[in-house]
């Protein structure tokens, strides 16, 4: 139980760390001064990225409820 959740909390501290850029989105935004519209960009993109695996992550564990809950009664 101890490994799962510290795995749970690096996997967290690593999407919260990541930079999800394009390499062509990066070169243009690279050259605007301050990088606003940068930061903006690469959290749009962190945001959509993480919706699909959050409902993959709920379905499964859905499944995985209603599996070891019947198999219990």
């Amino acid at each position: 139980m101890k490994t799962k959740i510290l795995s749970l909390v690096f996997i967290l501290t690593a999407v919260l760390t990541s930079s999800a850029q394009c390499a062509m989105c990066r070169a243009v935004l690279e050259n605007e001064d301050g990088q606003k519209a940068a930061k903006g960009i690469n959290d749009g993109i962190v945001y959509l990225m993480s919706i699909p695996y959050i409902l993959v992550f709920g379905l499964g564990f859905f499944i995985y409820w209603k599996y070891f809950r019947t198999k219990k009664q």
